[in-house]
């Protein structure tokens, strides 16, 4: 679930709870909007559920606000600001854990960013593990920090990335990053556009219910 290290504790739950009811929307009303079943809903505002940033995102956007408000930080304006900065101190940022990544995002106090930077430890160690294949919009970067990763995706062979080694690709490719050494598997992630706008493509999520994985849809690497 979304958990912060080194700030102020998130409760997207609350947000979403609080921002429907000012709406005056139904959970239903709330799940026409995102694509989201009813009951995960109602697990996410009572936190009963791990949330993945696909799910952030899509709450983002149905409720038009920063993704940022989600992770406890409040709406900026969306015009033009110059000379901002964001420190990120060592183990700090907010973080989304599923069962694949542990995500931890950073410079997330800062609002409306052109591209999210990310360190995800890599999790689990083959497809069949991993489950769906992941999209979203835009662009993606990954330089691995630690370990060794295997990147698998629906329209290239499989790469394995070493320390030191990076990659960039169109992140609408079905895409998972899987764990190919012992001990911590970690990349930094660079994703473009905006937090609120990558929104995964595809198919509505398929067992939403019982897993934290993101899932959207059926992808083969190849």
């Amino acid at each position: 679930m979304v958990r912060n290290v080194g700030l102020s504790a998130a409760r997207p739950g609350a947000v979403l709870r609080e921002e429907r009811l000012r709406r005056g929307w139904t959970l239903g009303e709330v799940g026409a909007r995102t694509g989201l079943p009813v009951s995960t809903l109602s697990k996410i505002e009572n936190d009963k559920i791990s949330l993945t940033y696909d799910k952030l995102a899509r709450l983002s956007q149905a409720l038009e606000i920063d993704i940022s408000r989600l992770f406890g930080g409040q709406d900026a304006p969306q015009e033009t600001v110059c000379g901002r900065r964001s420190i990120t101190r060592a183990n700090a940022g907010r973080s989304i854990d599923t069962e694949n990544y542990g995500h931890r995002y950073l410079a997330a106090d800062l609002l409306n960013k052109s591209f999210i930077p990310v360190v995800a430890e890599i999790r689990t160690r083959s497809l069949q593990e991993f489950g769906e294949l992941i999209t979203h919009e835009g662009e993606e970067f990954a330089y691995v920090l630690e370990g060794a990763v295997d990147l698998y995706t629906s329209m290239f062979a499989p790469v394995r990335l070493n320390v030191g080694d990076s990659i960039y690709f169109d992140s609408a490719i079905g895409h998972a990053y899987l764990a190919a050494s012992d001990g911590p598997c970690r990349v930094l992630s660079i994703c473009t556009g905006r937090e609120a706008q990558l929104i995964a493509a595809g198919e509505k999520q398929q067992s939403a219910d019982s897993s934290p994985a993101l899932i959207v849809r059926r992808a083969t690497a190849g």
